[in-house]
């Protein structure tokens, strides 16, 4: 775990959704500090997208707050999404362009200088392992590689705070090492929450857990703390899931 002293990077603040009577997500609280990377778990429909798109400012909260580093979503988005970087799932790519096209278009949207963008382009591609497909039709690209592409333009503007929806959704045991290895390489610097319904996606990446049913927090604490007394995740997983939602 991070310095208790380390700057708060991500906060939910009593973030409620709701649409009429239906609470998508109800009073949910949490933060994150510089340096963690956190796994936020729950079933299909618990919640975990409709909090994601809080914290970036996607979505307005019915009730509450989301800051990123500092900057309150709904009063700073700007400011914010400087420091953010979002890979939501199925993110939208524009099919006909290359990868090298998008990332240099999502450059010049941001404002970058061009000889910065050249520098973090070549850094993004790199990381993320793009060589092979740089100049070739985004259409034509595997799962795997349109969700390495989107994972370059999360990282191009370098951001301090990764949120990243299902990053692994749909891919081969393959493809899935080679984005861990590259979660665990950010994680040395970036500030990351990670949704997903892989439970050994917790033990491979993240060092935290949240878990999230029906809307509601049940669960803010290490992984360890999982598989305390010999407990597995998967059966955690069944216990914090099962029956009404008890906010922790």
């Amino acid at each position: 775990m991070p310095d208790a002293s380390a700057p708060a990077m991500i906060e939910a603040i009593g973030l409620s959704k709701f649409y009429g009577h239906f609470a998508a997500v109800r009073d949910v609280t949490f933060t994150i500090a510089r340096g963690e990377v956190v796994a936020f778990l729950g079933p299909n429909g618990a919640g975990k997208s409709t909090t994601m798109k809080l914290l970036t400012g996607y979505l307005a909260p019915s009730t509450g707050r989301a800051k990123i580093a500092g900057h309150d979503m709904a009063e700073d988005r700007l400011a914010g999404s400087t420091k953010l970087g979002y890979l939501p799932e199925n993110g939208p790519l524009y099919p006909d362009m290359t990868p090298l096209s998008l990332l240099n278009f999502f450059a010049e949207a941001r404002g970058m200088a061009p000889a910065f963008a050249q520098e973090r382009i070549e850094a993004v591609v790199e990381l993320c392992a793009l060589q092979a497909v740089i100049r070739k039709p985004i259409s034509k690209l595997s799962k795997g590689y349109r969700q390495r592409v989107g994972m370059a333009q999360a990282l191009l503007h370098e951001p301090d705070v990764l949120i990243l929806d299902e990053p692994t959704a749909g891919l081969d045991p393959n493809q899935i090492r080679e984005v861990r290895s590259t979660l665990r390489r950010l994680g040395r610097e970036k500030t990351i929450l990670l949704s997903t319904h892989i439970l050994q996606e917790v033990e491979a990446v993240a060092s935290r857990a949240l878990f999230i049913h029906e809307g509601r927090l049940v669960f803010d604490g290490p992984v360890s703390e999982l598989k305390m007394g010999g407990q597995t995740l998967d059966a955690n997983y069944e216990r914090l899931t099962a029956g009404r939602a008890t906010p922790v």
